[in-house]
């Protein structure tokens, strides 16, 4: 008899989608049916993705001082924390940073700031010529984390060599209001419709473990299944003590993998990272999260906390039995 599992991904290998039952059956597997969601993740993964695995790291390049008031943000305004603060950094610094992760294994380099919004002029400016010298002298393809866009920055940022624009939905959008009150969910939906305009390829994806309910994860989910982002970042909340959230810690390290494998399933050929959070939560589980359907992991450090040894990270690669995506 053929398992519930092999009947969803013969469906997804012949073109078709899943529903909101299947994703409810796998988050909430366990035992030898969460051992065969793995497996056919793996399968979808390897059938669209091959196993090959991509990297990618970021510069905080501007922390904070944020108005916005997202529950689990260090950088808010709102938040009473001992993250750091300082302005935007110079060329030089954030070009320093892409050659870096040129020189060990990234594909993918962003540039990230602090705010609603980057402000033109200066800050802009240096963003923007930043954004032209990694081009030029590595073979990074640099990605820019702003916040919310208009057109013409949008045009501005594609045009210097941005190859990825990075704006996280954070969580569903019926769940959003719970997690943030300062802009509203369509600002962030309509700043990756804006991206994709401009020609730049999108990375949206969230945090978990903010208090959502399972059907909320799924949401998010579907969300961006129809906004058809090229890329998922997936975020486990690490609490941040002086955050609204610093007491959450409502995920196992099953319930990672189990969102991990969800997501594979409704976005089976869009590239799907593990970023902020996998040390926490995952523990010694992170080497699973490529059995679970990630194609992508990020290195280094977060914004404002420490990741892990890159190393460490590089030697767990090697002992899963991946490769690391060529240029």
């Amino acid at each position: 008899m053929i398992h519930w599992t092999e009947a969803l991904v013969e469906r997804i290998l012949n073109g078709e989608q899943i529903d909101t039952e299947g994703a409810q059956r796998i988050l909430s597997a366990s035992g030898s049916d969460l051992t065969y969601a793995f497996a056919g993740a793996h399968k979808i993964r390897e059938h669209f993705c091959q196993n090959s695995i991509g990297l990618c790291s970021i510069i905080n390049a501007k922390s904070g001082r944020c108005a916005e008031n997202c529950a689990f943000c260090a950088q808010s305004i709102h938040a009473d924390t001992e993250s750091p603060v300082y302005p935007l950094k110079s060329k030089e610094e954030i070009v320093a940073g892409a050659q870096k992760a040129d020189e060990g294994n990234g594909h993918c380099y962003g540039i990230v700031t602090s705010g609603t919004r980057v402000s033109e002029g200066a800050e802009l400016d240096t963003i923007l010529k930043s954004l032209s010298e990694i081009r030029s002298t590595t073979n990074i393809k640099p990605s820019a984390s702003l916040g919310i866009l208009n057109a013409q920055t949008a045009e501005a940022l594609a045009k210097a060599g941005c190859s990825t624009y990075h704006h996280n939905l954070e969580t569903a959008r019926s769940h959003f209001p719970s997690i943030c009150t300062t802009h509203d969910y369509e600002e962030d939906v309509e700043t990756v419709r804006v991206a994709k305009a401009a020609g730049m390829r999108v990375c949206c994806g969230g945090i978990f473990g903010l208090g959502e309910s399972a059907d909320q994860r799924i949401e998010l989910a579907l969300t961006l299944r129809d906004l058809d982002v090229d890329s998922i970042p997936l975020n486990f909340l690490n609490p941040v003590k002086g955050t609204k959230l610093e007491g959450q810690t409502d995920l196992t390290p099953m319930d990672c993998l189990r969102i991990i494998a969800m997501m594979r399933y409704i976005l089976p050929a869009k590239h799907i990272t593990v970023c902020g959070g996998r040390e926490t939560n995952l523990r010694e589980f992170q080497s699973w999260i490529f059995m679970a359907g990630a194609d992508g992991m990020m290195i280094g450090n977060y914004l404002t906390t420490n990741g892990r040894d890159e190393q460490v990270d590089l030697q767990m690669l090697k002992d899963a039995e991946v490769q690391i995506e060529a240029y």
